[in-house]
């Protein structure tokens, strides 16, 4: 039974969209925010209410949402 959780990796392909809604809309809070120069990309890492953890990854080619 799983009983918790340290992270979960998202990957997104409109990052500022993707942002946005994490934020704003669900209001979870920003840990750190970090440009990655050699993936040429950004990495979010957003606070949990239960002390967990949300790492957003975007990338352009992204598989498309089924919804």
């Amino acid at each position: 039974m799983l009983r918790g959780l340290h992270h979960v990796a998202v990957i997104c392909g409109d990052y500022a969209v993707s942002k946005a809604f994490d934020v704003e809309t669900l209001g979870l809070r920003v840990l750190a925010e970090h440009y990655r120069e050699e993936r040429q990309s950004w990495k979010l890492d957003l606070a949990l209410p239960d002390g967990g953890q949300v790492e957003l990854f975007p990338f352009p080619d992204a598989p498309p949402r089924p919804s």
